[in-house]
């Protein structure tokens, strides 16, 4: 274990002075708000029922392919 990982388990984040790198895909930079294109099950009844493809007594498992609007 280096002397880096040694201060953070002590929880001396001070005494050692030291910087990483982080891959330009883990940044949260201005793609916040980019568009979905996987749904949650209650966006996908919502969605179905908007559409008119919702029948009374239909489960909400197994439900058919929607694409987002």
């Amino acid at each position: 274990m280096g002397l880096a990982f040694i201060g953070i388990a002590r929880g001396r984040f001070s005494e050692y002075n030291f910087l990483m790198s982080l891959h330009r895909s883990l940044r949260s930079g201005g793609s916040t708000a980019a568009k979905r294109n996987v749904l949650k099950r209650f966006e996908r009844v919502t969605l179905l029922k908007k559409r008119g493809q919702w029948k009374a007594g239909m489960k909400s498992t197994g439900l058919p392919k929607t694409k987002p609007e």
